[in-house]
């Protein structure tokens, strides 16, 4: 018998609950960000946009100009477009569309933990101030982490953790700033500890994030919710990849991706919104082998998705991991809603 392996593929949706923006309030925050005007006859005066995104811009040309009419056709095309990631991605070959689209992605993103439920009170003032866990009690984060604790000692966390594969779509970090901070609190664990294991869980970002976190193994940090300077935005939305970055298997993790998808025993979509590229990039037709196609169970959110629209991602589903969500079983279930309906079936024991 296999090991029990679970894949939990993270969306915008599921970010949500901790307050994070869905991908319309993304744009619209994009939009505002990268509305970047000046006075007339004070070209040192904003009066509209965001002024780190501009110094950023003055960083890396003296005439920012080309770059101005970039985050304004941004800005104007947003409300057209399915996503960011969408409208940079039909537009490749445009350096300063790309540029100028990451740079307003890591802005919104690193401005939206910093007033999300986890981010803390007075970050920096104290080094030793707890997360506040009460705001996330009604989250799937809440859950999650029951499962993860559930009839497992301190001891045995390395072991449990190790059954979990999280791929995150998303570019915040709430999901390892979460765990690490819930380590340190229910087990007594210090934070070197809490790190430790957290930097050993198979953690997947396909399109980057914003930044690593100050204790992980990764580079370029930030603070969670923290607030770059000039030049520091400009390095962090080096991390922020396209569609096609995200896809190529010389520079991402594509294939190990593709590897814990095809060994996993349990696969579960939170707040995802099941787009056609993404579902492409975690596997692709007859990955998983013969003799263990039947062998994965599927679950997923499907909040606001057409019942029309569901068979077709089931039927997507069904081609990749013979497997396919039933409509009665998980019909317009969010998040929390999942993790509380399936309490048994999610267990990690």
């Amino acid at each position: 018998m296999r090991p029990k392996k679970t894949v939990i593929v993270v969306g915008a949706g599921a970010s949500k609950e901790a307050d994070l923006p869905s991908g319309a309030e993304l744009k619209s925050s994009i939009a505002r960000d990268l509305d970047i005007r000046f006075a007339p006859h004070h070209p040192l005066e904003m009066i509209s946009g965001d002024s780190i995104i501009a110094a950023s811009l003055k960083t890396l040309s003296r005439d920012i100009n080309p770059h101005l009419h970039a985050c304004w056709k941004i800005r104007d095309a947003l409300p057209q477009a399915m996503s960011i990631d969408d409208f940079i991605d039909s537009h490749r070959g445009s350096d300063k569309i790309e540029l100028c689209g990451k740079l307003a992605i890591v802005r919104s993103i690193l401005q939206a933990e910093k007033s999300s439920k986890l981010s803390l009170s007075r970050p920096n003032e104290y080094k030793d101030e707890k997360l506040n866990f009460v705001p996330l009690e009604g989250t799937w984060f809440n859950l999650f982490w029951q499962r993860i604790s559930e009839n497992c000692q301190a001891k045995d966390l390395e072991k449990r953790l190790s059954s979990i594969t999280l791929i995150v779509f998303n570019y915040d970090r709430c999901i390892e700033y979460f765990i690490y901070h819930s380590i340190q609190n229910y087990y007594g664990l210090s934070a070197d500890n809490a790190a430790a294991l957290v930097n050993g869980m198979a953690i997947f970002h396909p399109y980057g994030m914003v930044g690593s976190l100050p204790w992980s193994d990764g580079t370029a940090y930030m603070e969670f919710g923290g607030e770059p300077n000039s030049e520091k935005l400009v390095g962090l939305a080096e991390q922020i990849k396209t569609f096609t970055e995200g896809t190529d298997p010389e520079a991402s993790d594509i294939i190990e991706i593709r590897k814990r998808v095809a060994e996993a025993s349990t696969l579960v979509f939170l707040g995802f919104a099941y787009h056609r590229q993404n579902l492409k990039l975690l596997a692709q037709p007859s990955e998983r082998r013969d003799n263990e196609r039947s062998a994965i169970n599927t679950y997923g959110t499907t909040v606001d998705i057409s019942s029309a629209d569901l068979e077709v991602i089931s039927s997507k589903l069904l081609e990749l991991y013979n497997a396919s969500l039933l409509p009665n079983e998980n019909r317009n279930l969010t998040c929390q809603e999942l993790f509380n309906t399936y309490r048994q079936t999610l267990s990690f024991v």
